[in-house]
Protein backbone atom coordinates (compact mmCIF):
# COMPACT_ATOMS: atom_id res chain seq x y z
CA UNK A 1 0.00 0.00 0.00
CA UNK A 2 0.96 3.17 -0.81
CA UNK A 3 2.04 6.09 2.04
CA UNK A 4 0.81 9.22 1.51
CA UNK A 5 3.52 11.91 1.17
CA UNK A 6 1.23 14.75 2.88
CA UNK A 7 0.48 13.30 6.01
CA UNK A 8 2.09 9.29 6.08
CA UNK A 9 -0.88 7.64 5.97
CA UNK A 10 -0.78 4.15 4.71
CA UNK A 11 -4.05 4.56 1.97
CA UNK A 12 -5.25 1.33 -0.51
CA UNK A 13 -3.54 2.03 -3.84
CA UNK A 14 -7.11 2.24 -5.15
CA UNK A 15 -8.19 5.31 -2.76
CA UNK A 16 -4.88 6.51 -3.04
CA UNK A 17 -6.42 9.58 -5.25
CA UNK A 18 -9.64 9.68 -3.33
CA UNK A 19 -7.18 10.18 -0.16
CA UNK A 20 -5.43 13.14 -1.47
CA UNK A 21 -8.54 14.94 -3.10
CA UNK A 22 -10.54 14.67 0.17
CA UNK A 23 -7.72 15.63 2.73
CA UNK A 24 -4.89 17.40 0.74
CA UNK A 25 -6.65 19.23 -1.96
CA UNK A 26 -4.85 22.31 -0.54
CA UNK A 27 -1.64 21.14 -0.53
CA UNK A 28 -1.27 19.30 -4.38
CA UNK A 29 -0.15 21.86 -7.08
CA UNK A 30 -2.55 22.68 -9.98
CA UNK A 31 -1.59 19.63 -12.25
CA UNK A 32 -2.35 17.39 -9.51
CA UNK A 33 -5.52 19.16 -8.17
CA UNK A 34 -6.20 18.55 -11.95
CA UNK A 35 -5.87 14.74 -11.85
CA UNK A 36 -7.42 14.28 -8.56
CA UNK A 37 -9.90 16.38 -9.35
CA UNK A 38 -11.09 14.39 -12.87
CA UNK A 39 -11.05 10.82 -10.91
CA UNK A 40 -14.53 9.37 -10.50
CA UNK A 41 -15.07 8.18 -6.79
CA UNK A 42 -14.93 3.90 -6.62
CA UNK A 43 -18.80 4.08 -6.45
CA UNK A 44 -19.43 5.30 -9.79
CA UNK A 45 -20.01 8.63 -9.21
CA UNK A 46 -18.75 12.09 -10.22
CA UNK A 47 -15.69 14.06 -9.63
CA UNK A 48 -16.44 16.73 -7.19
CA UNK A 49 -12.71 18.53 -7.73
CA UNK A 50 -12.64 21.85 -9.53
CA UNK A 51 -13.70 20.52 -12.75
CA UNK A 52 -17.20 19.50 -11.27
CA UNK A 53 -17.62 23.14 -10.06
CA UNK A 54 -16.81 24.12 -13.34
CA UNK A 55 -19.24 22.03 -15.09
CA UNK A 56 -22.22 23.19 -11.93
CA UNK A 57 -21.23 27.10 -12.77
CA UNK A 58 -21.29 26.20 -16.65
CA UNK A 59 -24.79 24.54 -16.20
CA UNK A 60 -25.79 27.55 -14.07
CA UNK A 61 -24.84 30.33 -16.55
CA UNK A 62 -26.42 28.26 -19.32
CA UNK A 63 -29.42 28.26 -17.85
CA UNK A 64 -29.31 31.65 -16.84
CA UNK A 65 -29.01 33.08 -20.42
CA UNK A 66 -31.69 30.65 -21.95
CA UNK A 67 -34.02 32.20 -18.86
CA UNK A 68 -32.73 35.46 -20.27
CA UNK A 69 -32.74 35.62 -24.02
CA UNK A 70 -34.79 32.42 -25.12
CA UNK A 71 -37.43 32.15 -22.96
CA UNK A 72 -38.77 35.44 -22.73
CA UNK A 73 -37.96 36.01 -18.52
CA UNK A 74 -36.65 39.05 -18.20
CA UNK A 75 -38.27 39.96 -15.02
CA UNK A 76 -41.29 42.23 -16.96
CA UNK A 77 -40.36 44.60 -19.61
CA UNK A 78 -37.15 43.84 -21.06
CA UNK A 79 -38.13 40.78 -22.71
CA UNK A 80 -41.19 40.25 -24.73
CA UNK A 81 -43.74 42.74 -24.06
CA UNK A 82 -46.91 40.51 -24.75
CA UNK A 83 -45.71 37.24 -25.66
CA UNK A 84 -48.17 35.88 -27.93
CA UNK A 85 -51.70 37.74 -27.70
CA UNK A 86 -55.10 35.73 -27.19
CA UNK A 87 -57.27 36.04 -30.29
CA UNK A 88 -59.68 38.85 -28.36
CA UNK A 89 -58.85 41.19 -25.33
CA UNK A 90 -60.46 40.55 -22.13
CA UNK A 91 -64.07 42.84 -22.81
CA UNK A 92 -63.77 43.62 -19.11
CA UNK A 93 -60.79 45.84 -19.72
CA UNK A 94 -62.38 46.98 -22.82
CA UNK A 95 -65.57 48.51 -21.86
CA UNK A 96 -64.24 52.06 -22.31
CA UNK A 97 -63.65 51.39 -25.79
CA UNK A 98 -65.14 54.10 -27.93
CA UNK A 99 -65.86 53.33 -30.97
CA UNK A 100 -65.93 56.23 -34.09
CA UNK A 101 -67.11 56.15 -38.06
CA UNK A 102 -64.91 55.93 -40.68
CA UNK A 103 -63.78 59.29 -41.85
CA UNK A 104 -63.13 57.56 -45.29
CA UNK A 105 -59.82 55.94 -46.36
CA UNK A 106 -58.93 58.72 -49.17
CA UNK A 107 -55.21 59.53 -50.08
CA UNK A 108 -54.24 63.21 -50.47
CA UNK A 109 -51.51 64.78 -51.32
CA UNK A 110 -48.01 64.87 -49.05
CA UNK A 111 -48.14 67.88 -47.09
CA UNK A 112 -51.95 68.58 -47.23
CA UNK A 113 -53.48 69.54 -43.72
CA UNK A 114 -56.29 67.09 -43.02
CA UNK A 115 -59.26 68.19 -39.74
CA UNK A 116 -60.06 65.09 -38.20
CA UNK A 117 -63.13 64.48 -36.45
CA UNK A 118 -61.25 63.46 -33.42
CA UNK A 119 -58.18 64.12 -31.78
CA UNK A 120 -56.21 61.77 -31.80
CA UNK A 121 -57.51 60.54 -35.34
CA UNK A 122 -58.67 57.01 -35.94
CA UNK A 123 -59.40 57.00 -39.26
CA UNK A 124 -59.67 59.79 -42.83
CA UNK A 125 -57.48 60.72 -45.55
CA UNK A 126 -54.37 60.34 -45.41
CA UNK A 127 -50.75 60.56 -46.92
CA UNK A 128 -49.51 57.49 -49.13
CA UNK A 129 -46.51 57.38 -46.65
CA UNK A 130 -47.11 55.65 -42.91
CA UNK A 131 -44.97 55.63 -39.95
CA UNK A 132 -42.88 52.84 -38.75
CA UNK A 133 -42.82 51.25 -35.40
CA UNK A 134 -40.89 53.11 -32.93
CA UNK A 135 -41.11 55.04 -29.90
CA UNK A 136 -41.11 58.74 -30.79
CA UNK A 137 -39.74 62.11 -28.72
CA UNK A 138 -41.90 64.10 -31.19
CA UNK A 139 -45.20 63.38 -32.85
CA UNK A 140 -45.19 62.58 -36.54
CA UNK A 141 -47.72 63.89 -39.26
CA UNK A 142 -51.10 62.58 -38.17
CA UNK A 143 -51.60 61.93 -41.74
CA UNK A 144 -48.98 59.39 -42.50
CA UNK A 145 -50.39 57.85 -38.76
CA UNK A 146 -54.04 57.67 -40.07
CA UNK A 147 -52.40 55.26 -42.95
CA UNK A 148 -50.55 53.21 -40.46
CA UNK A 149 -53.99 52.63 -38.31
CA UNK A 150 -55.51 51.65 -41.84
CA UNK A 151 -52.46 49.01 -42.16
CA UNK A 152 -53.19 47.43 -38.91
CA UNK A 153 -50.80 49.69 -36.67
CA UNK A 154 -51.71 50.41 -32.87
CA UNK A 155 -50.90 53.97 -32.26
CA UNK A 156 -50.05 55.14 -28.26
CA UNK A 157 -50.19 58.90 -27.02
CA UNK A 158 -48.84 59.71 -24.23
CA UNK A 159 -48.81 62.92 -21.98
CA UNK A 160 -44.51 63.38 -21.68
CA UNK A 161 -45.44 64.94 -18.33
CA UNK A 162 -47.24 61.99 -17.38
CA UNK A 163 -45.00 59.22 -19.01
CA UNK A 164 -43.33 57.39 -15.87
CA UNK A 165 -40.08 55.29 -16.01
CA UNK A 166 -42.45 52.17 -15.85
CA UNK A 167 -44.61 53.42 -18.09
CA UNK A 168 -41.87 54.76 -20.81
CA UNK A 169 -39.71 51.15 -20.21
CA UNK A 170 -43.00 49.04 -21.54
CA UNK A 171 -43.95 51.03 -24.25
CA UNK A 172 -40.60 50.94 -25.68
CA UNK A 173 -40.60 47.13 -25.30
CA UNK A 174 -43.63 47.02 -27.42
CA UNK A 175 -42.84 49.11 -29.91
CA UNK A 176 -39.31 47.03 -30.15
CA UNK A 177 -41.69 43.67 -30.25
CA UNK A 178 -44.49 44.96 -33.11
CA UNK A 179 -42.80 45.88 -36.05
CA UNK A 180 -44.43 44.25 -38.35
CA UNK A 181 -46.15 46.84 -41.27
CA UNK A 182 -49.41 45.36 -41.19
CA UNK A 183 -49.11 44.89 -36.89
CA UNK A 184 -46.92 47.61 -35.60
CA UNK A 185 -47.35 49.74 -32.57
CA UNK A 186 -46.26 53.18 -32.80
CA UNK A 187 -45.64 55.45 -29.79
CA UNK A 188 -45.53 59.09 -29.95
CA UNK A 189 -46.56 62.35 -27.59
CA UNK A 190 -50.41 63.29 -27.43
CA UNK A 191 -50.70 66.17 -31.04
CA UNK A 192 -52.26 68.33 -27.83
CA UNK A 193 -49.82 70.28 -25.52
CA UNK A 194 -52.03 69.75 -22.46
CA UNK A 195 -54.37 66.65 -23.19
CA UNK A 196 -56.76 65.08 -20.46
CA UNK A 197 -55.92 62.34 -20.67
CA UNK A 198 -51.96 60.88 -19.54
CA UNK A 199 -52.17 58.09 -22.73
CA UNK A 200 -54.15 57.57 -25.41
CA UNK A 201 -54.41 54.33 -27.03
CA UNK A 202 -56.05 54.19 -30.78
CA UNK A 203 -56.64 51.66 -33.49
CA UNK A 204 -58.58 51.98 -37.19
CA UNK A 205 -62.27 53.61 -35.89
CA UNK A 206 -60.82 52.70 -31.68
CA UNK A 207 -59.68 54.88 -29.18
CA UNK A 208 -59.52 54.29 -25.36
CA UNK A 209 -58.73 57.05 -22.55
CA UNK A 210 -56.30 56.26 -19.97
CA UNK A 211 -55.90 58.49 -16.69
CA UNK A 212 -52.92 56.44 -15.92
CA UNK A 213 -50.84 53.23 -17.82
CA UNK A 214 -52.09 49.94 -17.33
CA UNK A 215 -50.34 47.06 -18.96
CA UNK A 216 -52.99 44.12 -18.73
CA UNK A 217 -55.47 46.96 -20.36
CA UNK A 218 -52.89 47.71 -22.91
CA UNK A 219 -52.42 43.96 -24.05
CA UNK A 220 -55.79 43.64 -24.03
CA UNK A 221 -56.22 46.68 -26.65
CA UNK A 222 -53.54 45.25 -28.62
CA UNK A 223 -55.02 41.68 -28.18
CA UNK A 224 -58.32 43.13 -29.69
CA UNK A 225 -57.29 45.84 -32.51
CA UNK A 226 -53.70 45.16 -33.48
CA UNK A 227 -53.28 43.65 -36.97
CA UNK A 228 -56.58 44.01 -37.70
CA UNK A 229 -56.87 47.16 -40.12
CA UNK A 230 -59.24 47.38 -43.12
CA UNK A 231 -56.10 47.86 -45.72
CA UNK A 232 -54.90 44.18 -44.94
CA UNK A 233 -55.94 42.29 -41.42
CA UNK A 234 -53.24 40.04 -40.82
CA UNK A 235 -55.02 38.53 -37.36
Amino acid sequence: MPECDYCGATVDEADYHDHLRTEHYDELGRIDRRRVGARETDDGGYPTGPIALAAVIGLTVAVVVYLLFFAGGSGGADGQATGDLPENGDPDLLEDVEQYPSEGTDHVSEGTDVDYDTTPPTSGPHYGTTVGADFYEETPQLERIVHSLEHGAVVIYYDPAALDADARQHLQALANEHTDTWASVIVAPHPEENPESAYVLTAWEHMLELDEYDREVVRAFLAEYLGRGPENPVR
